[in-house]
Parts: C-alpha cells; structure tokens; sequence
C-alpha cells in the first residue's frame, strides 16, 4: 500500500477544498487535494451556474410574453423548445466547468488524489486517511470540503424513475409536459419557476409553510403571493397520497381552498434540501465530537473542530450553504490547517443570502427570529406602487429592514422584489459596516431607480426609533416620493 506524508490533506475538490488546497500552498506547505467525484464544483455542475442559466432563458421567454401589454405585437407565438434550451445550458455551463478545469489540471499531479477518503486513525497529532483502501496518507492536519448531496425523503422514492433532484436536471433531453416539484428552498423555487415559464404544467408543495428560508411571514406570504400567479403553489401542501399509476406519477392531495385534487405528472423532481456528505468518512475514528446529525462541532470564526487539528468547510459544515461563503471558509480553514497550532480567529462576514426567482428573495443580517423584537423596528417598503418597479412591470414584493430601536443601527433585512440581489447588497454593506439608518438616508439615492424603496423602509424605520425614543425625527433631505 502506497504512503504518504504531507503536512495538510484536504477531502473535496469544490470550491471550499480548491480554496483550502491553495491557501496551504500558499503558505508554502506540502498539501494534497483529494476527491473522489467528477471536478468541476456543485457551482458550476449543477448548482450556481446551470441555474442561472435555465432561469435566464426561461425569464427571457417570459419577458418578451409581457410585452404584450405594452402594445407589442406577436409575442404570444414564442415558445420554448426543451431540447434545444437545455443544449444551451450545457454548452454554456461546460464553459464554466471548463474554466475550474483548466485550474486544477494545472496543479501539480503528484498533490491531486482521486478516490474517496476516509480516517483510519487519528493519534499523536497526526491523522491517517485510508484512499479506497489502496493508499493511505498521513496528515498533520486535515480539512474536511467534501459538500453536500440531495436528500429524497422516502415516501418520494415510490416514483421511481420518474424522480430527478437538482443534480440530473441538467441531464434532460427536453422539458416535461407536467411536473410535480416537492420543496419551496431557493432550489425547488428557481428550478420550478424557470419550468413554469418555459411552458411546463407546474404544481409545488412545500411543507410546513416554509418558503425560500424567509422567517418574517409578511415578506413570505407576498413572495408567496407572487410565485402562485404563476403556477400551483402550496407551501404547506397536504399530500394524502403518492402511487404510480399507469406509469405516471399520481399525487393526491388537499387544494388551497380544502378540495381533494389528484393530479398526474410526467416527471416529479424533489428539492427539499441537501445534506452533508460526510458518512464515508468514518469520523468516529477521529475523536472529534459531532452533533445529533453526524456533523462536526466547530467553531465559525477558524473553522476548527474542537482542539484538534482537523478543520471543516462549505456545504458539509451545515451552517451557510451558498458559494460566496464556502470560498471563505475554505481559504479560512486552509489557512489555520497550515499554520496549526498557532490557529487563528476572525470576524466573519454579514450572512447573506439570495433566491434568484422572481421576485428575487434576500435574507441579510441577523436571523430574523434571534431579534429581540421589543428592541428592534421594522422599517416596511411595499413594491407594488414603487415607481421604477411599475415602469419594469415588476412591481410585486415586500422589504423589511430592522434597526435598533434605540441606537437606530441596522441589524438585517429580509426582502422580496424587483432586483433585490443589487438592494441585498447594498444592505449588507450597510450592516457589516454597522451604519444607523441615520446614516443611511444620508447617502445618495437616484430617481427614478428601485433603491428608492429601500429608502422608504429606511425612511420608515428612522421614524420608528424617534417614536421609540418620544422624539421628533429631524427633517430629511427631500426627494421624489416615488
């Protein structure tokens, strides 16, 4: 059997290993990358990039559609063919692949191990990983990537082929007539949405009222509101019976208005999560302690597993699953896998988060629910009479900003609207650079754009911390009220 020594081994090639892996070489350390799957990252495979593609074509369709209403003629005779949307979308997300490629078949090939790691052991400060039983390497510190794969819950799995999740819906030759499409998280509700607007039948069930990670209910129900012009759309569904019927998937389940409904469907894809893909690893070798779901315990500011010098990063840590943040946290791990002991501490980025249906979804800030709501306001701004929102006929959504109902700083947001992937940034800038709503409204706001409505809620918000405090607010400079 093979052997190996080197001073970091990181498991997973996605974006949080690749950034780990450099940051170790980086620091001038002998690292090995290890990863048992196809290259190229969730991102660009079949998360981030392919999406955003599918969604791109699918709004594309959809906006020329509205342009009826403006006194556009013929638009109601486009219509999209599946088989050559989605060779679009390959052809486009292999660039992406592509470029992921061309990294690491540049890295040296003796520090690139293929096959699946697990520990074997972990003493004296070293830990051994066993490759596929046929080699083993020995570590000083190790870094854990390996990301998360597609839950299906077991009643689901009666649909046999009939069922795809996230992963194969970029392997369609053509779009489905019918589609039944089980979650209401950012995936179910990008993937079902683009379905929708390229002319599929579609019918979601969320459950437990949950939609796309919102907790502040107003701002939930008017996305709600919004995706159901759409389509079928139950975020709370009561699903009564699943069965395949000649060769169709069968749904029987309780309407919105409380009738019984049995609908068929030619494809059902389930989105209702990912989970960390950590069990082949056997991480009972490793003493490290784990919680009531098999993840490692660590510590977000370093990225370290208790004391030990093992460290965990992007979608398998289970806390924020979006690329931005497993690029940190890999590099942050990477970093303090190298310079073990001497590991170091550091204040994390504002979370935040983006669901690119439309309306576009954004949570920034602090969870809405950890909010001692006695202490905080609510700064509201409706986008149904928003100006520029009106003019781009997007005019559908919800923002709520909070702030210290004392201190006036602002705390998060959580929002849904017309680009609200541009106001989510703004916002979280505004709160990892802990400004007041004061200083806020201080800077300068176009006419006509959207941002105007981020300028109400903060307008209102302002209002409420002098209501809170029995004083007048100061007058503001004014501006176009729309």
């Amino acid at each position: 059997m093979k052997e190996t020594n080197v001073d970091v081994a990181v498991i997973g090639a996605g974006t949080a290993g690749l950034s780990a892996f450099r940051a170790a070489r980086s620091a001038g350390k002998r690292a090995v990358l290890i990863e048992a799957g196809e290259f190229g990252t969730t991102c660009a495979r079949v998360g981030c990039m392919p999406s955003k593609l599918l969604l791109a074509a699918a709004n594309g369709l959809h906006d020329a559609q509205a342009l009826a209403p403006r006194g556009i003629e013929g638009t109601h005779a486009l219509e999209a063919n599946g088989a050559q949307v989605f060779d679009y979308v390959r052809r486009e997300r292999d660039y992406f692949v592509g470029g992921i490629l061309e990294e690491t078949d540049a890295f040296p090939a003796d520090s690139v191990i293929r096959g699946r790691a697990r520990f074997a052991a972990s003493a004296s400060g070293r830990h051994v990983l066993s490759i596929d039983d046929a080699r083993r390497i020995e570590a000083t510190s190790v870094v854990i990537a390996t990301g998360a794969v597609p839950t299906v819950p077991d009643g689901l799995k009666v649909f046999g082929d009939r069922l795809i999740t996230s992963d194969d819906v970029f392997d369609l030759k053509t779009l489905p007539k019918r589609a039944a499409v089980f979650g209401a998280g950012p995936i179910a509700l990008e993937l079902g949405q683009a379905f929708a607007r390229l002319g599929v039948d579609v019918f979601m069930f969320g459950r437990g009222g949950r939609v796309a990670g919102l907790s502040d209910a107003p701002v939930r129900d008017a996305l709600s509101a919004a995706l159901r012009d759409e389509f079928y759309f139950d975020p709370d569904a009561k699903i009564e019976a699943m069965s395949m019927q000649d060769g169709m998937p069968t749904v029987r389940f309780k309407s919105l208005d409380e009738s019984e409904r049995t609908e068929q469907f030619d494809l059902v894809l389930v989105a209702t999560g990912r989970a960390p893909d950590l069990k082949p690893l056997d991480l009972a070798k490793t003493g490290i302690a784990l919680n009531d779901k098999g993840v490692p315990l660590f510590d977000e500011t370093s990225m370290q597993c208790g004391a030990s010098s093992i460290f965990i990063a992007g979608d398998c840590d289970g806390t924020r699953p979006w690329l931005s943040d497993a690029a940190d946290e890999g590099k942050l791990a990477g970093d303090n896998a190298a310079r073990f002991p001497d590991v170091r501490q550091v204040t994390r980025k504002v979370p935040f988060s983006l669901v690119f249906c439309e309306p576009q979804a954004a949570i920034i800030g602090a969870a809405y629910d950890s909010l001692d709501k006695q202490m905080t306001v609510t700064g509201s701004a409706s986008f149904e009479t928003q100006g520029r929102s009106r003019v781009m006929r997007q005019n559908r959504g919800l923002l709520h900003v909070y702030a210290d109902a004392k201190t006036g700083k602002l705390r998060g947001a959580q929002a849904c609207g017309p680009v609200v992937e541009h106001l989510g940034h703004l916002l979280a800038w505004a709160v990892q650079l802990e400004l007041t709503v004061e200083e806020a409204l201080k800077l300068p706001f176009y006419h006509p754009v959207v941002e105007e409505g981020l300028r109400t809620a903060l307008k209102d918000a302002n209002s409420k911390c002098y209501e809170e405090r029995s004083q007048t607010p100061p007058a503001l400079a004014s501006a176009p009220g729309c």
